[in-house]
């Protein structure tokens, strides 16, 4: 399993049905904080609209990483 993968899997154990995109590697928390691109919605044309700013408080680079070294 890739690390993007498990960063997936592992945000969903932390906070189930969030959505989110990763744009490249996640082996850090610069690297969460800047490839992780979060759901908020779409637009008028069913579209995604995405932002670099974590709307889930629940949801840290900590809990995160504890949840992929588990996998």
């Amino acid at each position: 399993m890739s690390t993007a993968e498990k960063c997936l899997k592992a945000i969903e154990i932390v906070r189930p049905n969030s959505f989110c995109v990763i744009y490249g590697l996640v082996d850090s928390e610069a690297d969460f904080n800047n490839n992780v691109k979060w759901d908020i919605g779409t637009d008028e044309n069913n579209n995604a609209i995405l932002t670099d700013t974590n709307p889930y408080p629940e949801i840290t680079w900590t809990k995160v990483k504890e949840e992929m070294d588990k996998l």
